[in-house]
């Protein structure tokens, strides 16, 4: 097993981060522009390697597409494939083999496509064998489980013979993602009409255009260096973040807003934003239903501030990578706090200085999850830290560990 050793950092820095081009925007832009007919014309996608196994499987005629542990990826080219009309088996890791795929599934069959369960029902592997219009133009589907099935949905619609009208039932979580779907699908020439208060958008048949496009930098990776300037112990640190934008399409970006109550001022200056030390709030409550993603972090820095928080609308994230609610369970029991389930599948109180810590340096398992390295790796602010399996990051973030070497000197194999 490998594992990296994270010494304590004892000076202050004034840094700038090139972060990552945003996963999340390049993997909706290579749908859509495939869907427009597009080549050459996309720029700035990410180096992460879910964006890479997206453009490898769009270009491949392969019969198998192994997604690998890529979860946008079997969710969105799953969509392309099968309204395509396209023959694949959809595979990937023993753990993607895992999460669940029913509802996208059987939506699909609803509109026409053909798909058939390999193994377990309502789980990949699937087999897609073509599609056969239904006469169908209108779906019900929940909005509580993964927004990205309405995506993948909405992406392929205007391809349809009579557009889609889509009704998302229940409590409707990670809006942010939809809407930046909608967006990127407007920028791409196609029109969508969203009523939020009846929780229905209409697609009407049309054509994409294929248009120059460029990915915005990412501000899930952004939330790392948040942590890190917040765990300084020098009121001098500071670090630009280059190529975010001042407006964003990433539902993330609100990181601006949670991360002032824990300590980081964020301004924009032209070229990204300034993360700057300001005094932090002795308690925090916040809904994650529409920031899942941030959650990891967000705990990791209040364990370590001892700032009491209080969760909710977390429950996805006991589907991603890992149950990721469990290994913040255990993992932070190695700082002291505890992550208890107040209310079931609504909230959790995380109390710092619950139980006995363990003694430093903290050997953090990451759980084949590379939002539980990163999210852990700002403890080295604190005090010596390792991290077990740390070519994790490479899904979202492969130079994550150089980039953190600029701050963190010496990391070390061990």
């Amino acid at each position: 097993m490998k594992k990296l050793f994270l010494p304590k950092v004892q000076a202050s820095f004034q840094t700038e981060i090139p972060l990552p081009s945003s996963k999340s925007e390049s993997n909706r832009a290579l749908i859509i522009n495939a869907l427009a007919g597009g080549t050459d014309n996309l720029s700035n996608l990410a180096e992460a390697r879910d964006t890479q196994t997206m453009m490898r499987l769009l270009a491949s005629d392969d019969a198998v597409a192994d997604v690998i542990d890529a979860g946008t990826t079997m969710r969105f080219l799953t969509a392309y494939f099968a309204v395509t009309g396209q023959t694949k088996t959809m595979t990937g890791t023993p753990r993607m083999c895992q999460r669940p795929i029913g509802i996208l599934v059987d939506a699909l069959q609803a509109l026409g496509a053909e798909i058939d369960y390999v193994q377990e029902a309502g789980y990949p592997p699937l087999q897609l064998k073509g599609f056969r219009y239904q006469g169908n133009n209108q779906l019900a589907i929940r909005g509580d489980v993964s927004s990205q099935y309405i995506s993948a949905l909405l992406m392929v619609a205007p391809l349809l013979p009579e557009g889609l009208v889509l009704t998302i039932t229940g409590e409707l979580g990670s809006k942010p993602y939809i809407e930046m779907t909608l967006k990127q699908m407007e920028a791409f020439g196609v029109t969508v009409a969203a009523d939020w208060d009846n929780k229905t958008i209409t697609v009407a048949p049309q054509a994409y255009q294929a248009i120059p496009y460029a990915v915005e930098s990412d501000w899930s990776g952004a939330s790392y260096w948040f942590s890190v300037v917040a765990l300084s112990a020098h009121e001098d640190a500071s670090v630009e973040l280059l190529g975010l934008k001042e407006n964003s399409l990433q539902g993330d970006s609100v990181v601006t807003d949670i991360m002032r109550h824990l300590g980081v001022e964020s301004t924009y200056t032209g070229k990204g934003f300034l993360l700057t030390k300001i005094p932090a709030a002795k308690e925090l409550s916040w809904d994650f239903t529409n920031c899942p993603d941030l959650a990891q972090t967000i705990c990791v820095v209040a364990a370590a501030k001892n700032i009491p928080l209080t969760l909710t609308g977390i429950e996805s994230l006991k589907v991603k990578e890992t149950d990721r609610v469990f290994a913040l369970q255990e993992e932070l029991r190695k700082l002291g706090a505890t992550l208890v389930e107040v209310e079931a599948n609504h909230k959790y109180l995380l109390s710092p200085n619950a139980v006995a810590r363990v003694a430093a340096p903290i050997s953090v398992h990451t759980y084949d999850d590379h939002r539980m390295a990163m999210a852990f790796a700002p403890l080295a602010l604190v005090e010596e830290v390792i991290i077990e399996e740390p070519d994790v990051v490479v899904k979202s973030y492969p130079s994550f560990w150089n980039h953190l070497s600029v701050i963190v000197p010496n990391i070390t194999a061990c």
